[in-house]
């Protein structure tokens, strides 16, 4: 049995299915491969989306057409905006989700979305032309051959994968599912670097068995928003029937000493500290063995409990991740509050799997050795599945650009949050999990979550991607903004009106008739409450949409901030602008610095920007590089 296909994309974990899903809804024939087709868009840790920095991610990839903000929205069973206390720049949006809805409504959306086959199998090769330097394929387990132009490599965990509980390790991709064998193997001998890498996950809980009375609630917001920019995709907004959902509160409980004791009697048999676990695991998300190693002068860690979905009693404790022995497990978790009874669905683990560092790619995520061969997610050391999700749609956009003999489709730092993610990522390389946070973008007052339609969806669109229909949304968006900014610069309000809202505040009165933008700037001071005591404001904003205001509003309160940002921006821009030939031969600068050499003949930085961006290189290597590019 032969097939061919434009895109394989192998393994349907979060960055496999953004891949498939974005390959062909522009126009790719895909064939996605996963091992098991009832773990697709598994959500192998915790029942959640988004949060600090990866609520940006999500809102990202809907932006740029891909489906994950959707499926969140529609599986989601609590909304939290956090961080609403900072400034806009660090909001990020976060659902708790139906575990089981989640996975259904990402295969329901791919089976609806023309151009993508599935099959079923391990896949344990690559098909690898002649002379060594294109993929062509995979081989399957069962031996079968599938030909393709471009192969998309989303392997998570399953890659050589060990489970550890204690003492007991055994193969396995995840719980209950074998690990895949063979694509390292084969990756190295064609001259690949590989490494290991650990994470690890929490014991699941009957919730039946808890005594929530001991802990504190954790509601979801009261105002809610979502993730995708598409209208009715959440189940806490109203639909066309003014039907609406309740949503399900998590709770917060905590670790104390005993707890901790009990903890360290498992020392001696946790595969960790006894050395079984060579890999790296996440910095910032250890388990729970780790925590109370580190931060030994803490008396207790917070947890908390995560309800797995709408029909179901699992939970899952956030905080309590470990590879301790099962008993010890089972004997600290009663001695957490609301815990006393608690009962196992099974016990926490670790996982080691391979991965590959990421210096090996290029910023379309295409590798450096084979043409045509994409890594997305956990193989190229990331941790998370918002981080994975955005490099499968990413790798999945440029693979299919590739074989289609078109120009590559990169986002850079100040573009987005995947633009940063990626460019550390094949810049700087990383030795341990590679998670995002909001204090590695040097731009993130412009990479707002509530801006990314505005930067993303026009580009999108140009390359086939984002529909009509969404540009058009964002076009009236951006209008209606404009319109808002320019009439807060033109009409001033009355202190009869404006003065009861300021004294509600605190803030100072006027004394005057003043221009709304004036006003706006003011700590605390929002244009929707001020609209409340302002006829005129009022009826102007009535038929203008939220989501327009919000945009205004933060044009407004921070315009010199976002302008000065633009401008630093800008001068990164122009680096980035300056494109380096794949085939330009370094060795013939002579007065390059031996290090900079080394590192631009090693990483091939696609623009003179990522060249700067490189360590171990200078200013002068930057001049040096401009005056031999002719620039």
């Amino acid at each position: 049995m032969k097939s061919s296909y434009d895109i394989i994309v192998v393994g349907a974990g979060h960055a496999g299915c953004e891949a498939a899903a974005a390959a062909a809804n522009m126009g790719s024939k895909v064939l996605l491969i996963t091992m098991n087709m009832q773990t697709i868009a598994q959500m192998s840790c915790n029942p959640a989306m988004g949060g600090i920095a990866k609520g940006q991610i999500v809102r990202e990839i809907d932006a740029l057409g891909g489906y994950s903000g959707i499926i969140s929205d529609k599986s989601a069973i609590q909304f939290r905006m956090l961080n609403r206390s900072k400034g806009p720049a660090m909001w990020s949006p976060r659902t708790q989700n139906d575990r089981m809805l989640f996975a259904s409504e990402w295969r329901y959306m791919l089976e609806q979305t023309p151009n993508v086959d599935f099959w079923q199998d391990m896949v344990k090769g690559l098909l690898i032309s002649e002379d060594g330097k294109r993929v062509e394929g995979v081989i399957s387990g069962m031996g079968i051959e599938f030909k393709a132009k471009a192969v998309v490599l989303t392997n998570g965990t399953f890659l050589n994968g060990v489970i550890h509980i204690g003492e007991k390790q055994f193969g396995g991709g995840r719980t209950g599912e074998s690990a895949a064998y063979g694509i390292t193997e084969q990756l190295v001998k064609l001259g690949f670097e590989s490494g290991r890498m650990k994470t690890g996950t929490p014991p699941r809980i009957d919730g039946r068995s808890l005594n929530y009375g001991k802990m504190e609630v954790q509601g979801g917001d009261e105002v809610v928003d979502k993730f995708s920019y598409l209208d009715n995709t959440s189940p806490f907004i109203p639909n066309e029937k003014g039907e609406v959902k309740k949503q399900i509160p998590c709770h917060v409980t905590y670790t104390n000493q005993d707890v901790h004791d009990i903890l360290k009697t498992g020392f001696e048999k946790s595969p960790m500290f006894a050395g079984r676990i060579q890999g790296l695991g996440p910095r910032y998300c250890p388990s729970i063995e780790d925590k109370i190693t580190r931060f030994s002068e803490r008396e207790r860690h917070q947890l908390f409990v995560e309800p797995e979905g709408w029909n179901t009693v699992e939970i899952y404790v956030n905080g309590f991740s470990t590879s301790l022995p099962e008993d010890v497990q089972q004997k600290a978790l009663e001695l957490i509050p609301g815990f006393e009874k608690v009962k196992m669905f099974r016990p926490g683990y670790a996982i080691e799997y391979d991965y590959f560092p990421p210096t090996q790619l290029k910023t379309t995520l295409e590798t450096h050795l084979i043409d045509n061969l994409y890594f997305a997610g956990q193989i190229n050391g990331t941790t998370g599945y918002e981080e994975a999700a955005c490099q499968g749609l990413m790798a999945g956009i440029n693979a299919h650009l590739k074989v289609n003999e078109k120009e590559a489709f990169v986002l850079n730092r100040y573009d987005a949050y995947i633009g940063v993610l990626i460019d550390d990522l094949v810049t700087k390389g990383t030795e341990e999990p590679y998670r995002m946070f909001t204090s590695r973008a040097e731009y993130r007052l412009l990479l707002r979550q509530d801006n990314a339609d505005v930067r993303l969806t026009p580009l999108s669109n140009k390359i086939g991607l984002a529909s009509d229909k969404r540009l058009a949304s964002v076009k009236i968006k951006i209008k209606s903004a404009e319109e808002v900014v320019s009439f807060f610069k033109n009409t001033s309000a009355e202190p009869a009106e404006v003065n009861p809202y300021l004294e509600s505040l605190d803030s100072a009165p006027v004394s005057q008739k003043i221009r709304y933008f004036n006003i706006l700037s003011r700590p605390n001071v929002s244009i929707r409450e001020m609209a409340k005591h302002c006829k005129e404001l009022s009826v102007f904003v009535a038929p203008i949409k939220t989501d327009a205001i919000d945009e205004a509003e933060n044009l407004i309160k921070y315009e010199n901030y976002i302008i000065k940002e633009k401008e630093n921006a800008d001068k990164m821009k122009r680096l980035d602008d300056y494109i380096i030939r794949e085939d330009f031969d370094y060795s013939l600068i002579s007065s390059l610095g031996a290090e900079a050499r080394d590192k631009f003949k090693k990483f091939r930085p696609r623009t003179i920007g990522q060249a700067s961006r490189l360590s171990g290189v200078n200013p002068s290597d930057i001049s040096i590089l401009l005056v031999h590019l002719g620039k």
